[in-house]
């Protein structure tokens, strides 16, 4: 069964979150908060916990993973960002958005598309999220914790411990968190495209 770690939303608990960091760092799969509901989330080099992640959620293997980072510099690390690129990101982050880049070297082919070599990438407006990737030192792959046959990410931590908690070894109480689809904005082309308008805000991007 999963540990319930209940974060301050506001003053992450560091002691706390250094013991998340440990169930990830020993290959551990985790449920947190974020800024557009519940989240499913690994290491990147934890295959088999990818390989649980979509048992959880029936996905098929392909599916393509959000990597979040805590910051512009780390995400930069990951994608190819050009000066323009990074103005456009460095004005609207964090924030409820998800970006489509050209994945760099550093991501595995696995995790990216795989025909047009890209990655969707995200710095999260959340206290406990940016919290713990500081922690951690490296971004989290993660998709949005929606069960099979629903529409919209899970949004109370009770119901998922009950729901997958024998699936997880960890789950972050973070509070009741409202279902707000994140913003994706794939920007590797001339100009930015809105794949789904969500709880971003689009207008900087047309």
């Amino acid at each position: 069964m999963a540990q319930m770690f209940y974060i301050h939303p506001d003053n992450p608990q560091k002691r706390l979150l250094e013991q998340v960091v440990y169930i990830l760092n020993n290959h551990g799969v985790i449920a947190f908060p974020t800024d557009s509901g519940y989240s499913l989330g690994c290491t990147l080099d934890n295959k088999n916990g990818v390989d649980r992640i979509c048992k959880i959620r029936e996905l098929e293997k392909n599916h393509h993973f959000t990597l979040m980072c805590r910051d512009l510099s780390e995400l930069s690390s990951y994608a190819y960002v050009d000066n323009s690129t990074f103005r456009l990101l460095k004005n609207n982050t964090p924030g409820q958005y998800v970006f489509i880049l050209a994945a760099n070297k550093e991501v595995p082919r696995r995790l990216m598309n795989e025909k047009r070599k890209t990655i969707g990438l995200r710095i999260p407006d959340n206290k406990i999220d940016l919290a713990l990737l500081g922690l951690l030192n490296q971004p989290l792959m993660t998709t949005s914790l929606i069960l099979p046959h629903d529409d919209f990410a899970q949004s109370d931590p009770e119901e998922i411990d009950n729901n997958i908690g024998h699936q997880l070894e960890a789950i972050i109480h973070g509070g009741y968190i409202g279902q707000q689809p994140t913003t994706i904005i794939d920007l590797t082309h001339d100009y930015p495209e809105i794949i789904r308008a969500g709880s971003g805000d689009v207008t900087p991007f047309i």
